[in-house]
Order: C-alpha cells, then sequence, then structure tokens
C-alpha cells in the first residue's frame, strides 16, 4: 500500500531526486544573477592606503606628481596664493585669493606687507587675471589691477600715516607640479599715486614688485 502511487493523490507531487537537483541549481543561478549584475555595475575599489591612512585624493596618492591630460582647466577653481619677494628695494611678503569663473578670466584679491626699516607699507589690491591655458605644467597669464597703499612711517619724526592710490601691473608663470598645486612667479609694476613737498599736483612713484610663492587649486564643481 505504500507503494501505491494512488495514494499521493491530492496530496502532494512526488519529484525524483535529479529533478530536485535540477530545480536547485536553477534557483541558485536565479540569484546569482542579479548579484553578479550589481558587481559587474558597482565602480571598482579606488581605496588608497598610506601609511595605514586612507588618502582622501586617491589619484594624488597614486601618482602625486602627475598631470591629468589635456589643457589645464581653471574654470569654476579657486586658488590661495602666498609668496614672498620685493617690492623695489623692500622686501614684499603677499597673500592672494583668486577665483575662475571661465577657463581665461580669473579675479584676485591681494593683500602685501611691506616691513621696512624706517617706514612699513600694506598693499591691498583687486586684480584682473587674463588666461591662454595650455596643455601641460607651465602656464603663462597677464595681470592687472587698482588697490591702496597704506604707509605708516613708525617712529619717524614729523611724519604721519598716508594713504595712497595705486595701479598694478604684470605677467607671471605657474609651473604646475599637480593638478591643484603650482609654483608662481610673478613681476609686476606699481604705480602709487602721491606728492611731493614744494611740488604741486599729483606725482606717480614707479615701484617694481616680484614674487614667488605657490598657489593651491580646489574646484567648487560638484
Amino acid at each position: 500500500m505504500a507503494d501505491d502511487p494512488r495514494l499521493g493523490a491530492g496530496r502532494g507531487v512526488a519529484v525524483r531526486p535529479r529533478a530536485a537537483l535540477r530545480l536547485a541549481l536553477v534557483g541558485l543561478a536565479l540569484l546569482a544573477s542579479p548579484l553578479a549584475a550589481r558587481a559587474a555595475d558597482a565602480p571598482a575599489d579606488s581605496t588608497v592606503v598610506v601609511n595605514g591612512l586612507e588618502a582622501l585624493r586617491p589619484e594624488a596618492a597614486r601618482a602625486p606628481f602627475a598631470l591629468a591630460p589635456g589643457v589645464r582647466p581653471f574654470r569654476e577653481r579657486l586658488a590661495v596664493s602666498p609668496g614672498y619677494g620685493v617690492l623695489g628695494h623692500d622686501r614684499l611678503f603677499v597673500l592672494r585669493a583668486a577665483y575662475h569663473p571661465t577657463s581665461w578670466l580669473g579675479y584676485e584679491a591681494a593683500l602685501g606687507h611691506d616691513p621696512g626699516q624706517a617706514v612699513q607699507a600694506v598693499l591691498h589690491s583687486f586684480s584682473v587675471l587674463l588666461r591662454w591655458p595650455l596643455a601641460g605644467r607651465l602656464q603663462p597669464y597677464a595681470a592687472a589691477g587698482y588697490g591702496m597703499v597704506m604707509v605708516d612711517p613708525g617712529p619717524s619724526i614729523n611724519a604721519k600715516p598716508v594713504t595712497k592710490n595705486a595701479l598694478t601691473g604684470g605677467a607671471g608663470l605657474e609651473w604646475f607640479i599637480r593638478d591643484d598645486l603650482s609654483v608662481r612667479s610673478e613681476v609686476r609694476q606699481a604705480a602709487v599715486f602721491g606728492e611731493q613737498r614744494g611740488q604741486q599736483g599729483v606725482v606717480v612713484y614707479d615701484y617694481t614688485q616680484a614674487t614667488i610663492g605657490l598657489s593651491f587649486y580646489r574646484s567648487i564643481r560638484p
């Protein structure tokens, strides 16, 4: 009676071992297909670990001094540039911050300090940077701006602080160490509008401003 096939009628279906094995294989294949598709679509692991720490910029960790191919991108990038140089015959410390709305145009604010012995001066200016972006590490540019010079005579006798208008213009050259870092050198001519004792009218004083420093770039694109 146990071998009578009629006993299973209406209660279930007898499944042979081979059929069960085939069903199990088909089920595993169906389950594995979505997992394989998700694994294929997932990006490769780009994590880079340096000295036990995960690098925030993996591409820079892999090749610290490599440049992306093509023309240097300047559009929608910020740059902060500390530098050191001379203003006339005196030392000059300068800090610049620039924003590039397009690939060829940039706006820059600068603050410079001339720590002279008898007098010291602070020069703040706003400039326009004009570029012709090139492929490679060397990137030239032109600059023109307006600002003011505040001269403090310090302990000098019979002298008082003065503030004068100034126009600046010149050119510079950047050498990119990597995509977000460059060495920047620049020469400008500063025309300071002042006055001279015993002479009427405005007197223009010319000063050569030469600096070298670094530029740190960051993109503001999402």
